[in-house]
């Protein structure tokens, strides 16, 4: 893998247009950090069975919407999946036809469904990119995953990144079967870090602490390591330097590794890799 893009100064290219199918986290979080990046809000328009979606989606990004999107396929040239994979196939299954007349950008960002999953639902003429944001993307501060095949055509490769770039970092991968550990790493990663800070707070209460207290350190803790972790940095040099020989510091770190802490980390990873394939295998082309 090899880290390949950042947040843009300038626009996207996303041609006429760009639709997400689906305005629930994923969704919201792109089209917030397309915003940002100064894309207008008519170019972009979210298509959402929920009214109260819709609404506070217009409301809040000055977007266009609509509850179907049969009608506003030929109208896009990037249309992004964030619907869920349960529901991708009845979703794709009344578009099926249109996205293989008009070939349209298709960047999928559903856990689990490969591009050939994807191709039998959209077209196999469609362009089709995979990818794997993660939540901070809605801060700008997001992780991406992506996949392609390697016959997808540059120009097309290019505006795929360009438009995920918008979000924070993006990562490539040569091999699909790759995505599955992407969506364990990074997709699923920040829920990690939060369910460690809430063990750090109740460790901290059970030991004393108002529960304030010790929640607001927590998480100006993980917030500041965060800072701390930018791109490029050494991660066991990070540690090190914040480790004094003898410390306390050491002390709960010898803790960690007595109780199996990496084995647990990648037992859970380990986890998540199966489930994602598991979803693949499950909703790839059901009803």
């Amino acid at each position: 893998m090899s880290e390949v893009a950042a947040a843009h100064v300038t626009p996207p290219d996303i041609g006429r247009g760009i639709g997400f199918l689906g305005g629930g986290h994923m969704g919201r979080a792109l089209v917030a950090a397309l915003r940002r990046a100064g894309v207008k809000g008519s170019e972009i328009i979210v298509f959402d069975t929920h009214t109260e979606t819709r609404d506070a989606l217009q409301r809040e990004f000055d977007v266009r919407v609509a509850a179907d999107a049969t009608t506003h396929i030929a109208a896009l040239d990037v249309l992004v999946l964030a619907v869920k994979p349960q529901d991708m196939a009845a979703a794709l299954r009344p578009l099926k036809s249109m996205l293989a007349t008009h070939r349209p950008l298709v960047i999928s960002v559903a856990a689990g469904l490969g591009t050939r999953q994807l191709a039998e639902l959209c077209g196999d003429e469609v362009p089709l990119v995979r990818a794997m944001p993660n939540r901070p993307a809605l801060l700008g501060a997001g992780a991406t995953g992506t996949y392609a095949d390697p016959a997808l055509a540059a120009a097309e490769r290019q505006r795929a990144e360009a438009v995920l770039a918008t979000a924070g970092c993006v990562v490539w991968v040569d091999d699909e079967s790759l995505m599955d550990v992407v969506t364990a790493v990074s997709g699923s990663g920040p829920a990690y870090f939060f369910r460690m800070a809430e063990a750090l707070a109740a460790a901290g209460i059970a030991h004393g602490l108002p529960e304030a207290a010790a929640n607001e350190l927590a998480m100006a803790t993980l917030h500041g390591a965060g800072l701390m972790a930018t791109r490029g940095a050494d991660l066991a040099a990070l540690r090190e330097s914040v480790t004094s020989k003898g410390g306390t510091t050491a002390a709960a770190l010898a803790q960690f590794t007595a109780q199996g802490f990496e084995q647990g980390v990648a037992d859970a990873v380990a986890a998540a890799v199966t489930r994602g394939r598991q979803m693949a295998a499950q909703y790839g082309t059901g009803s």
